[in-house]
């Protein structure tokens, strides 16, 4: 009786394994990573929220404030909630403005969301988007990870999510791209000439919704390529004059 008892738990246990590997195996998010790998940095599309993804620092943006009241759908909507309202909060209280460039920093509470770190980079005003707006939020980014030596980071435009449709997706995802990597350089290069303390990106994952996934990687990967020729034919010199 007590071999068959004995017998039964380890069935039971080995069935609640593999059914905890399937569920695991189910919720894997979808990923797709490109083999150029520039300064030797993992860079990814991911199918995930920023709500979802672990990282040292996650990155979104948000427009300015509109006093009638912001659009909050999808994954900012989720993000909102999951760091328990702290986005709609500074916006309504005129704390986070969103003017374009601006950021806000801070730490979310512990068991709340992934990341360790959570940045926000205004857009600025909806009737002024433009792809310039993404590509000023490349740069800040890139510089600010360094500034912060978050080894793993992630970003969503969230735009959609705030319910404008002016940009399309895999564009601003491809500029924003283009614009880190290119300020990226220059930090590798300031650090290089001692100018700067050492430090190395790991990962960036750009994270995109079901809808936009495909179109996200065809574009992104393309701005990479284009990128990667650029930096090799730069001026080699020093900044130093």
């Amino acid at each position: 009786m007590k071999k068959r008892r004995t017998l039964l738990q380890c069935l039971a246990t080995l069935l609640l394994c593999a059914a905890t590997g399937a569920a695991q195996e189910q919720t894997t998010a979808k990923e797709y990573v490109f083999t150029t790998r520039p300064f030797g940095m993992k860079l990814s599309i991911k199918e995930v929220g920023p709500y979802m993804q672990a990282a040292d620092l996650q990155i979104i943006c948000l427009l300015k404030h509109k006093p009638e009241g912001d659009v909050y759908q999808g994954a900012a909507k989720e993000t909102d909630s999951g760091l328990g309202g702290i986005l709609s909060t500074l916006r309504n209280r005129g704390k986070f403005i969103g003017e374009l460039g601006e950021t806000f920093l801070f730490t979310p509470i512990k068991g709340s969301i992934p990341a360790i770190r959570f940045m926000i980079i205004g857009l600025g005003d909806e009737k002024e988007l433009s792809l310039d707006s993404l590509r000023v939020v490349g740069r800040i980014a890139a510089r600010e990870a360094v500034r912060l030596h978050a080894e793993k980071v992630a970003w969503a435009p969230v735009i959609r999510d705030e319910g404008n449709t002016r940009i399309e997706v895999g564009a601003g995802d491809c500029v924003f791209v283009e614009q880190m990597l290119h300020a990226y350089d220059t930090e590798i290069r300031l650090q290089v000439e001692g100018l700067s303390p050492e430090f190395r990106l790991k990962e960036f994952v750009i994270e995109a919704g079901p809808a936009f996934f495909d179109s996200v990687v065809k574009e992104v990967g393309e701005g990479i390529e284009k990128t990667v020729a650029e930096l090799g034919r730069q001026d080699p010199g020093t900044y130093r004059k």
